[in-house]
């Protein structure tokens, strides 16, 4: 009996991962052509077919999900293998971070932080991006974890985790002088700097104005929560940010705060593959409570006590 082409496997469990061979061939960098050749031969090897034509759409056969199933399994096992290879730089781990552009970062510094060790033993890496693209770098095994505003569908992302660290009410604040109408009428007075649709508080916002029977001319919407407030400092409009920095705004003076909406809750949460959970950063991110930095406490030391790590990652 010959022996099974893992080349061949592996084309067809990234096309069954991609959703087709086009999307597939991108990933692996080959023409569309050589992946189908590829994934014939491996039909040939198993004797039927692991593909079915739905529309203009394949769908795996009945032999291809069994095949795909163990396949999954291979390949997974093979990418943490890759992964705790990857940590060790040195005499450090590696800790790939993926921070969502609508969150503060701010907060996002301070949770980190609290899990970095000062002895040098992880070396930091930050990429900042949408949630959609970080979750495909986070499913991709280009990232260890992921700071963001919503959590992850894990029906729709198998293997993936997510918990939430916090949630804070929304704040509105401007420029002086202040509005004539009281709070939330004066959100009609003045343009709106509001969080982009693609983030949840800028679909949480929208669903709320609309609620309030509020029709403001909003300026722009920003997915960068940090573009957004600058853009406020500089200009006669309405931005939001999270409460718990009401005091941080109000010292670029002449910031005013309007008002505070408890209906509106920015949320936080770390996303991570089930695999690692045994980085030791991400495992005391899970196991640590930030109950004090979200109801505003502003001494981030007394939160979390100095990070020290035993042992190795294994």
């Amino acid at each position: 009996m010959s022996h099974l082409n893992y080349n061949h496997l592996y084309y067809f469990w990234m096309t069954q991962k991609k959703g087709s061979v086009t999307k597939a061939a991108e990933a692996l960098f080959l023409t569309p052509q050589t992946v189908t050749g590829q994934i014939r031969q491996l039909e040939q090897r198993l004797g039927g077919k692991l593909f079915k034509r739905k529309g203009r759409q394949l769908e795996a056969s009945e032999l291809g999900q069994l095949v795909f199933k163990y396949a999954d399994r291979m390949f997974s096992l093979s990418y943490e293998m890759l992964d705790i290879v990857h940590y060790r730089k040195e005499d450090h781990l590696i800790f790939d971070v993926g921070i969502a552009d609508a969150l503060s970062k701010r907060l996002a510094s301070r949770v980190l932080l609290s899990v970095i060790p000062n002895d040098g033993s992880i070396h930091l890496r930050c990429y900042e991006s949408t949630h959609e693209m970080l979750l495909e770098q986070l499913s991709e095994h280009k990232l260890d974890m992921i700071l963001s505003d919503c959590p992850v569908d894990s029906a729709q992302h198998a293997g993936l985790l997510s918990k939430k660290l916090g949630e804070c009410d929304i704040g509105f604040y401007c420029r002086e002088p202040l509005p004539t109408k009281p709070f939330p009428e004066c959100l009609e007075e003045r343009r709106l700097l509001i969080p982009g649709r693609r983030t949840a508080m800028g679909r949480q916002l929208q669903h709320w104005l609309e609620v309030q029977g509020l029709k403001p001319q909003i300026l722009g919407e920003f997915d960068d929560a940090a573009l957004m407030k600058a853009f406020g400092f500089f200009n006669q409009g309405i931005f939001v940010a999270p409460a718990i920095y009401r005091d941080a705004i109000l010292q670029y003076q002449p910031v005013i705060e309007l008002g505070r909406v408890e209906e509106l809750k920015e949320e936080y949460y770390v996303i991570f593959a089930e695999r690692m959970i045994q980085h030791p950063a991400v495992k005391r991110l899970c196991e640590s409570d930030f109950t004090s930095l979200f109801s505003g406490l502003d001494d981030f030391s007394a939160v979390i006590p100095p990070v020290t790590f035993d042992g190795e990652f294994s």
